[in-house]
């Protein structure tokens, strides 16, 4: 049975939660590495949280790889149809796509992103080499 059509009006809506959600994932991230950077030298425990490496890790290596593939992210896909279906141009209309859009975006060659994530993917995987996450200690 096919879905029924989905409002414009939600359609919108749904668009503008997914790029909160993407800024979200920007946010962990990047400031996820900051604060290994940080955190590892200072000897911060939490930084070495298993579960919390392990999925940045995983958004890290998932970013590379989409760069290398040459593929958008697919958050970015699906916002861009919602908007579509919403009537709405990409990236130009209410508030929180304006300036959330505005704070992850940016026009460059696509060879420039390709080289950045990787570089940003390497440094993760230096992170966790030189601050490995731990084992829980069973008790």
């Amino acid at each position: 049975m096919p879905m029924p059509p989905i409002p414009p009006i939600l359609a919108g809506r749904l668009a503008d939660g997914l790029l909160a959600l993407h800024v979200g994932v920007v946010a962990f991230v990047v400031l996820g590495t900051v604060a290994i950077l940080v955190g590892g030298p200072f000897g911060w425990r939490w930084i070495r949280h298993r579960g919390v490496r392990l999925a940045h890790l995983a958004l890290v290596a998932f970013i590379a790889l989409q760069a290398w593939l040459g593929r958008l992210c697919p958050l970015t896909t699906w916002e861009q149809s919602l908007r579509t279906l919403a009537g709405q141009s990409t990236y130009e209309t209410s508030f929180i796509q304006h300036w959330l859009s505005r704070l992850i975006f940016f026009d460059a060659a696509w060879w420039v992103f390709v080289l950045a994530y990787t570089a940003f993917a390497l440094l993760v995987a230096a992170c966790w080499w030189r601050w490995p996450p731990r084992r829980r200690v069973s008790s």
